[in-house]
């Protein structure tokens, strides 16, 4: 693990980059990919390539299943229609179903322009999430509002510094003040958590290509060896791109890997002192502000597991968790990572 002594002081003058940009009244419009360009290249410098698989992070092809911008779609369930244009607004996100959610605060709902994404862009109005994201919906709210000033200050970070999605959070938690946080942890905490994938251990997969940060079955195309890897994705890639909140994910697993990751999370790598439950509870619940597990998307929890051991989640909250992974290969974090998926979440412990 290294240490992120160089690392901290590097983002700390980045930050302080970007806080006089702004101060210096740069057009809004541009200044998210600078900031984004920036944390990337800066942190690439840091990055332990080999400890980073890169199936892990799907890219995004700049291709779409909904082509057509002004045709009105709709997904199953649901009598609203939207355009791909508006599906894909970033503060004014789809309500596909409305009454499986209490009314969104504004911050979640539209957030504000220029760099203030819509919460419910990422993490949908149901805050079900998806798999190059978290679910945010039953977390705990003190836990949200502390992972929103790690990202803030750069103790949380992308274990792989180009991949948008993790980047992205950085310049939400800059640009969000302490109000749009607490409102934002407060919606999302009460929210009712239901898992929304799939695992299925097979050694052979559908094809599969990388879009919009997640697997896409290629139609026609037979099959490929899983290999060492979590492949997750939608059954229907449209309603991916559409931002269906009612969407269940496949992800597809190396056999043995659920015993495997059963094994770990009760007993540990090294005694119970590294066993899951031992910090997030029988059956992987949560207990206080240690979050819940349960039934989460298991690439997302990979990454984290994967942050932890390169040292890209380095707060002293993060510490309990770094003798758990020394210990932990990958195949060890796919199959606790899958383990944990399959569980269905019901009352935390508080």
């Amino acid at each position: 693990m290294r240490n992120p002594s160089e690392e901290e002081s590097i983002l700390r003058q980045l930050d302080g980059a970007i806080r006089q940009s702004r101060a210096a009244k740069l057009p809004a419009a541009p200044l998210l990919p600078i900031i984004i360009a920036v944390f990337t290249v800066a942190l690439a410098v840091f990055q332990e390539p080999a400890d980073v698989p890169p199936w892990a992070f799907p890219g995004s092809p700049k291709d779409s299943g909904v082509v057509d911008s002004t045709r009105l779609n709709r997904v199953p369930n649901s009598r609203a229609r939207f355009t791909l244009r508006q599906a894909i607004d970033r503060f004014a996100p789809p309500e596909w179903h409305p009454s499986g959610h209490p009314p969104m605060p504004d911050v979640v709902a539209h957030g504000r322009k220029q760099d203030l994404f819509a919460c419910a862009y990422c993490h949908l109005p149901n805050g079900a999430g998806r798999p190059e994201n978290v679910a945010l919906a039953g977390l705990p709210e003190g836990y949200i509002i502390a992972q929103l000033a790690d990202f803030r200050s750069s103790a949380r970070r992308n274990p792989l510094p180009g991949w948008i999605p993790g980047n992205s959070m950085h310049t939400v938690a800059m640009s969000a003040t302490e109000a749009d946080v607490a409102s934002a942890a407060r919606y999302f905490s009460g929210l009712r958590f239901t898992p929304q994938v799939r695992v299925i251990e097979a050694a052979r997969i559908p094809r599969m290509r990388e879009a919009a940060f997640v697997y896409a079955r290629i139609p026609g195309k037979g099959t490929e060896p899983i290999g060492n890897r979590i492949v997750e994705g939608p059954p229907d890639f449209e309603r991916h791109e559409l931002r269906d909140d009612a969407m269940i994910y496949v992800a597809y697993v190396p056999p043995g890997s659920i015993k495997r990751g059963r094994s770990i999370a009760t007993k540990g790598t090294d005694g119970l002192a590294t066993a899951c439950i031992t910090c997030h509870g029988k059956n992987l619940l949560g207990i206080g502000l240690v979050p819940p597990l349960a039934g989460r998307y298991p690439t997302y929890l990979f990454r984290q597991l994967l942050a932890f051991k390169t040292g890209a989640r380095s707060t002293a909250s993060s510490q309990p968790m770094w003798p758990v992974v020394a210990r932990m290969s990958v195949e060890d974090m796919i199959a606790v990572s899958a383990y944990a998926a399959t569980l269905v979440p019901a009352c935390r412990s508080r």
